[in-house]
């Protein structure tokens, strides 16, 4: 899907499909902490993580970084899950040699497979950062009365019922329609981003995938529809389901500003999770994995579990 370097290294999985990936970091046999990178919708593994290649060199990180199924140049899965998106993670690891255990970072919907390692792999990690990550409005413990006045649910809703009983008007309305005078769904759209997610924008490519000219294509349609229903659609747990312990060392980091996803479901979170680390960024969007310095106090946090305070302001 698109056009990738040539050098790209893929693996193959059990069931016959090849997952792309990318290495970064130092070598992953001298590395002393090795970590998946799990990107969100419309992303590949080409996502912009910019954590500093001296903090990575001081604390010898290894960075593995993928295609999920359908995105980039892997191979899409016609049966995706959220069990299937967990297995690709464990598969990858093995097939990689990157020993029994990892670190995990998700960032916005890549937070899906993420929870779902929590869920059905958690003696495989070593440690869970969650950067923006969506939230499915699912989950029972949410609270009601919250849900409700939140606009986003009728989408969420609307947008399951057409993907799952007309995706080809779906994909019809949303290339006559949705783009008619625009290039990109989301790109610099104040309804999705805050000032600071658009000057971020402006300097970093945002969405490959969700151009006009992209989405035109069935296959990419196909596999953002799929996600999409999958990361929104009946789960077997939620987050509250989760036995967390003192060790098990999972951070949120979520803007308070975000549009997207609103802080308040991620405080529910926590009513119900107190045990996770959570740092809310006062200014931050949507975007806040591309705001400078992040990245590297992310880094900081999750390795070497340094007390973080927990409000960050963005200069």
């Amino acid at each position: 899907m698109g056009d990738s370097p040539a050098s790209s290294n893929r693996v193959k999985l059990r069931d016959g499909r090849f997952l792309a990936y990318k290495e970064r970091g130092v070598p992953k046999e001298k590395a002393k902490y090795k970590i998946i990178l799990v990107h969100g919708f419309g992303s590949s593994k080409d996502m912009n993580f910019s954590a500093s290649k001296e903090l990575i060199e001081e604390l010898e990180v290894y960075l593995l970084f993928y295609d999920r199924s359908g995105y980039g140049e892997s191979d899409s899965n016609t049966k995706r899950s959220l069990e299937s998106e967990v297995e690709d993670i464990a598969e990858l690891a093995d097939q990689l040699e990157l020993g029994p255990k990892f670190y995990l970072i998700g960032i916005s919907m890549g937070s899906y497979p993420t929870w779902g390692c929590l869920r059905h792999i958690p003696h495989r990690l070593s440690g869970v950062a969650f950067v923006a990550p969506v939230v499915n409005y699912r989950w029972p413990s949410l609270p009601k009365k919250l849900i409700k006045k939140d606009y986003r649910t009728g989408i969420i809703k609307w947008g399951l019922r057409i993907s799952k009983y007309a995706p080809g008007l779906l994909h019809w309305w949303i290339i006559q329609k949705l783009f008619a005078s625009t290039s990109s769904v989301l790109e610099s759209n104040p309804v999705y981003f805050n000032s600071h997610d658009i000057e971020v924008l402006k300097r970093k490519t945002g969405f490959p995938m969700l151009t006009k000219e992209k989405l035109r294509e069935r296959n990419v349609f196909d596999t953002l529809r799929d996600d999409f229903m999958v990361c929104f659609g009946q789960w077997d747990f939620e987050p509250a389901d989760l036995s967390i312990s003192t060790k098990s060392y999972i951070h949120i980091w979520h803007g308070k500003e975000d549009k997207v996803v609103p802080f308040q479901l991620q405080r529910c979170i926590l009513q119900k999770q107190p045990l996770i680390n959570y740092h809310e960024i006062p200014q931050g969007g949507h975007l806040i994995v591309h705001y400078d310095g992040i990245c590297d106090t992310i880094l900081r946090a999750l390795l070497l579990k340094e007390e973080q305070q927990k409000l960050y302001k963005i200069n």
